[in-house]
């Protein structure tokens, strides 16, 4: 997901931040009309060059839509790859 505030037409990567927690959306699986994607989430810790990783889901391209979307409202930014 691009650093544009509405999501891609098609399913991409794309990390979020709120500076302590990282999501990391990846599409895993594409048809027309079940696209998948795949969100990560992981701690930032102190002291560590790479977030400790907590969760792993697949999720529905409108669910992973609905929880950017939430995440961006909250406050999260996009940010660079974590790992």
């Amino acid at each position: 997901m691009a650093a544009s505030k509405g999501p891609p037409l098609s399913p991409q990567e794309g990390w979020l931040s709120d500076g302590r927690q990282v999501l990391h959306f990846r599409p895993t699986r594409w048809s027309r009309f079940n696209p998948v994607l795949e969100v990560t989430s992981g701690e930032l810790l102190p002291g560590e060059s790479v977030p400790l990783l907590k969760r792993r889901r697949e999720l529905p391209r409108e669910e992973a839509i609905k929880l950017w979307t939430q995440k961006r409202r909250e406050g999260w930014q996009t940010c660079g790859p974590q790992w």
